[in-house]
């Protein structure tokens, strides 16, 4: 069968412009849309130098001298390292200093049949299309063959719209096969071309709305990987099909975003990762001030693509659409500069998160989720103790009530809400109320159904917390906190071993993963007292904190080496005067170690003023089992609400 598609091959490699594809024999290669577009240009004119400003003529938008040089080297650099090239010995691509570049190998060009049909041909030149008849010139003969040729075209057609129909109507089967008929989707980070890091936050942005909005249109058929999986693969090169593996997905959405004044071009491809077929791909120019609007638009085509697969009844996607305010896209910008702060999940991401999501309310008064960015801000200061609990968790409260007042419909902010009363409040059952009304309005939204888990856990609901976490972890299988916090349900439910085994793989993700430290005190209950103290050393050569310290005494005395513990102690003590930690709850854990029950009940009910995080795990924490026998103990598990 005759090829349709133009393809490139140079060396070992073949390149297909029209859909997006680069080759190295069987292997498809992973290659972002601006190097790749480079790429072709150098292949449609080999041997030939193509110049630095053509280049830019083409593929850069005018005004944007230093993002074109920016852009330009780091694609040339990506383009190399796909094609395994090196700028000093280069094979494939030759530089031309400060003029452009040229491709170094013969490129064999294999047009469309209908194209090459169509260009005239140099005298003498053979013919390359096979299966053709030489026609002769005279006009009865022309018009039979040309009857023939329309039968065997009309024929053709037939066949191919059958076999489309029949390959739609297999993969609809197979697809509706896995998981019970349920299709995960991902959305892959979108290339960000300014050359600018600068707009990161909005290519990043762009991406996590569209999860966003793809993750609402069919949650019982669709499941879509939430952010901080996918954004893993940003500037990868790894293959659709390993990534498909990876995140357990059936489909992958990717793109790239350009912006340039007021200006905004938005490519976008959804491709089956089965056999990398391309369903739907379009490019969008935009103004700014409508991006909000594309995202339906996209999400939409989206929609009728995968709808055409699953079948059954077309979903009305008009409620995705927001509505414009004169401020909208000011604090649509301002909100994505926050979330993209706020998931850095550090002390100054955390400030920059709340200064933006501030000015953004400030924009726009009626942007309900710039309130439940703000929410989430506030919340996590108080969960990661940057701040006590009674300095930032009443604006956490505030923030969240006016984007529920705003839109009762928002998911984040039910979910945000939950944290608060479960955390501060300690209103376990209206907590349980708001993380199940978020799991209903968004049942794709991880962090929901991340967050129940734990506060089942703190119940002791632990089939149930399983349950809700491995559906987390289907959302989000790379999240390191969410594994971590897996860790965390296993080790609170007694299972040492499992929970050091979660702990290791969250640690060989990342090393430096503090919530990841909890597999010290999972040691400690199984014994390995040395495990842990050599755990300690290793959080000491990274960040020589006074937790440190505070956790080798808590293992010290728990090993029954009361001299080393109280040693240990009087060296946080000392370290502590200059970082100034909150004390109380680290120190309720270290007298628990050293068996001195008075001094934790002492600071436990202090404690329960200040309301740290620490106490919601009080039920089922291990590290509080010396303490269960004391009938202080059941009078603070019903002043936390948690008693039985």
């Amino acid at each position: 069968m005759q090829e349709l598609l133009t393809v490139f091959r140079f060396g070992p490699f073949e390149l297909r412009p029209q859909t997006r594809e680069l080759f190295k024999g069987k292997t498809k290669l992973k290659l972002r849309p601006q190097p790749f577009h480079i790429l072709e240009v150098m292949l449609e004119h080999p041997g030939e130098v193509v110049t630095r400003e053509k280049l830019r003529a083409l593929l850069w938008s005018a005004g944007t001298n230093v993002d074109f040089e920016q852009g330009l080297n780091a694609s040339i650099k990506e383009l190399r390292g796909v094609l395994s090239d090196s700028a000093s010995e280069p094979r494939y691509v030759e530089t031309l200093p400060k003029l452009g570049y040229r491709i170094m190998v013969p490129v064999k060009v294999q047009e469309p049949q209908s194209a090459r049909a169509s260009l005239p041909q140099p005298k003498g030149a053979a013919v390359e299309d096979r299966g053709l008849e030489q026609i002769s010139s005279g006009w009865p003969h022309r018009l039979m063959v040309l009857r023939r040729w329309r039968a065997i075209l009309g024929i053709f057609v037939v066949l191919i719209v059958a076999l489309a129909g029949y390959f739609q109507w297999s993969r609809g089967r197979e697809l509706q096969r896995l998981a019970g008929g349920r299709m995960m989707l991902a959305v892959l980070p979108f290339d960000n071309l300014t050359g600018d890091s600068g707009q990161d936050y909005f290519s990043d942005g762009l991406t996590e709305e569209m999860i966003s909005q793809l993750g609402s249109l069919d949650p019982q058929r669709l499941g879509v990987i939430a952010r901080t999986s996918v954004m893993h693969y940003r500037h990868s090169q790894k293959p659709l099909e390993q990534i498909g593996t990876e995140l357990g997905v059936q489909y992958v959405l990717e793109g790239s975003v350009r912006r340039d004044a007021d200006k905004v071009r938005v490519s976008a491809q959804l491709i089956q990762v089965k056999d990398q077929s391309h369903l739907w791909a379009q490019q969008y120019d935009r103004e700014l001030i409508g991006v909000l609007a594309l995202q339906g638009e996209i999400a939409r085509a989206i929609a009728d693509q995968i709808q055409l697969t699953i079948g059954g009844p077309k979903r009305t996607l008009a409620a995705i659409q927001p509505a414009l305010s004169p401020g909208a896209y000011d604090a649509y910008d301002l909100y994505l500069k926050g979330r993209y702060f706020w998931n850095k999940r550090t002390i100054q991401g955390f400030e920059k998160a709340v200064e933006c999501f501030q000015q953004a309310t400030a924009k726009d008064p009626t942007y309900a989720r710039a309130y439940a960015g703000l929410a989430d801000s506030y919340a996590l200061m108080s969960t990661y103790n940057i701040a006590p609990q009674n300095e930032f968790m009443p604006k956490a409260r505030s923030a969240a009530l006016r984007a529920l007042q705003l839109d009762e419909q928002l998911a984040e902010a039910h979910t945000s809400l939950a944290l608060i009363e479960e955390n501060y409040e300690w209103d376990w059952r209206n907590a349980e109320k708001e993380f199940r009304r978020a799991i209903q309005l968004d049942p794709n939204y991880a962090t929901a159904h991340h967050w129940y888990a734990e506060y089942l856990a703190f119940e002791g609901r632990f089939d149930e917390a399983f349950s809700e976490i491995d559906r987390a972890r289907r959302l989000d299988p790379l999240s390191l906190i969410i594994a971590a916090d897996d860790g965390a349900i296993l080790y609170f439910s007694r299972q040492y071993d499992r929970a050091i085994e979660r702990f290791r793989g969250t640690l060989d993700m990342e090393p430096n993963f503090s919530r990841a430290r909890l597999i010290i005190y999972a040691y400690v209950q199984e014994g390995r007292f040395a495990d842990a103290l050599s755990e300690i050393d290793r959080w000491r050569r990274i960040d020589d904190t006074p937790w440190t310290w505070a956790a080798e005494a808590y293992v010290r005395g728990r090993a029954g080496e009361q001299k080393k513990a109280r040693q240990a102690l009087t060296k946080f003590e000392e370290a502590n005067r200059e970082r100034q930690l909150d004390s109380v709850p680290i120190l309720i854990v270290v007298y628990s170690g050293m068996n001195e029950k008075d001094k934790a009940f002492k600071l436990l009910q202090k404690a329960l003023s200040m309301r740290p995080n620490a106490l919601t795990a009080i039920k089922v924490d291990p590290i509080y089992d010396p303490l269960r026998d004391d009938p202080r103990f059941q009078e603070l598990l019903r002043q936390v609400g948690l008693a039985q």
